[in-house]
């Protein structure tokens, strides 16, 4: 008669074979549904497994299976050191499913990781993260104690967002802090809003864009209507702490500033496979004289608009280096109702730069000190107008 580990050996060598060679049943149907590579020695794995079942101090932990799965599958997406490509248990995947099909709870910031550190890419205007004074580029080193070293993307997510009305407590760093802060956070409803824009210094179109949503596409249709019809005679277009948003909006924004079919942003899914996406029209905006604002919080969208202008018109670039999200990710449902984020695809500019890890340089680099802020100074705002005012 076989004990425990026998037979959980045996089952363990009956799915293998049926993974490695496909079990058929009834009309030549095969039963596994994902098979094995036949190019992947899995023993490593069953080794540690078995050593852990024999030697582990806490062996009440080993008892779920399923468990110790996930976490093997975690691991191996993590060992690929892309922050962006996660896997999610079937309940993290069911809240990730329901946050992005609309209204959500927070504190209204994109949160990222760069060089292996969680950070606040952007707040949003008029939310508790922007109200209490949160920037780009801020680290992000606990929340409500815990650390984030090493933490998940995702989980991050999930642990600042929460119901309307609690808290949230994060411990910030900031180069210009001495040691880092905890700031308290009631988490609310947050809305995104679109734009905003206003004339300046009698000629000057100044647009504020806070993020690519969709509302944001009409909207900038009918301000670009209006800004036709101004005394504007050179536009500032503000994407500093705009975290991005749809590919399609930022394609459509661009193909206002732009002549019809230039690129705007090239895909790239690796093996040499591409996919280009050009402007379409109206070019209503292609002889008006612009600059671009950027900093730590232009991400994603932001940095395809900042790139595809700079790159097809020689736009400038003035404030800070972008943050460096230029990926495009995939979510993939599996059998048990767990899922995988998984990047896909990168994207460049159109004479080809990557923007994914690496950000957009400014041209006319301008950095705002905490004394600027202390005293309400734009620094960044000033050397834009000044510039726009040499191309009218």
């Amino acid at each position: 008669m076989m004990n425990k580990k026998q037979v959980f050996f045996v089952l363990i060598c009956a799915v293998a074979l049926g993974f490695g060679a496909g079990v058929w049943f009834g009309r030549g149907q095969i039963a596994c549904k994902v098979c094995a590579p036949e190019n992947i020695d899995l023993s490593r794995f069953w080794e540690a497994y078995y050593k852990l079942q024999d030697m582990f101090v806490s062996p009440e932990k080993m008892g779920d299976n399923q468990k110790l799965i996930y976490g093997a599958i975690s691991g191996m997406v993590k060992s690929l050191d892309d922050p962006y490509t996660v896997f999610m248990p079937p309940e993290d995947s069911k809240k990730f499913m329901e946050d992005v099909k609309g209204q959500f709870e927070g504190v209204g910031m994109e949160i990222g990781i760069r060089s292996n550190q969680l950070q606040v890419v952007a707040p949003i205007e008029g939310t508790p993260a922007s109200r209490a004074g949160l920037r780009a580029g801020d680290a992000i080193l606990q929340i409500n104690g815990t650390s984030t070293a090493d933490i998940a993307l995702d989980k991050a997510v999930s642990l600042i967002r929460g119901p309307g009305g609690t808290e949230v407590v994060l411990n910030i760093g900031r180069k210009d802090w001495k040691s880092a802060k905890d700031i308290k956070l009631i988490r609310e409803v947050i809305k995104v809003p679109s734009l905003k824009w206003e004339i300046k210094e009698n000629d000057i179109a100044y647009l504020k864009l806070y993020q690519f949503t969709e509302k944001a596409a009409g909207d900038f249709s009918r301000a670009s209507m209006e800004i036709l019809r101004s005394p504007a005679k050179g536009i500032i277009l503000d994407l500093r702490d705009n975290p991005g948003g749809y590919l399609e909006v930022a394609q459509n924004i661009a193909s206002w500033f732009l002549e019809d079919n230039q690129i705007v942003v090239i895909e790239d899914f690796g093996k040499e496979k591409t996919k280009e996406y050009k402007s379409t029209g109206p070019g209503k905006l292609a002889n008006m004289p612009v600059v671009i604002l950027i900093n730590q919080g232009s991400a994603s969208a932001s940095e395809i608009l900042a790139g595809a202008l700079r790159d097809n018109r020689g736009v400038k670039l003035i404030g800070d280096k972008s943050f460096g999200k230029g990926s495009v990710q995939q979510v993939e449902k599996l059998q048990d109702g767990s899922s995988l984020k998984i990047t896909v695809a990168r994207w460049l500019t159109p004479k080809g730069d990557l923007i994914a890890g690496k950000g957009l340089e400014p041209d006319i680099k301008v950095e705002i000190t905490e004394k600027d802020y202390e005293q309400n100074k734009d620094p960044q705002l000033e050397k834009a107008i000044a510039v726009i005012k040499e191309l009218r």
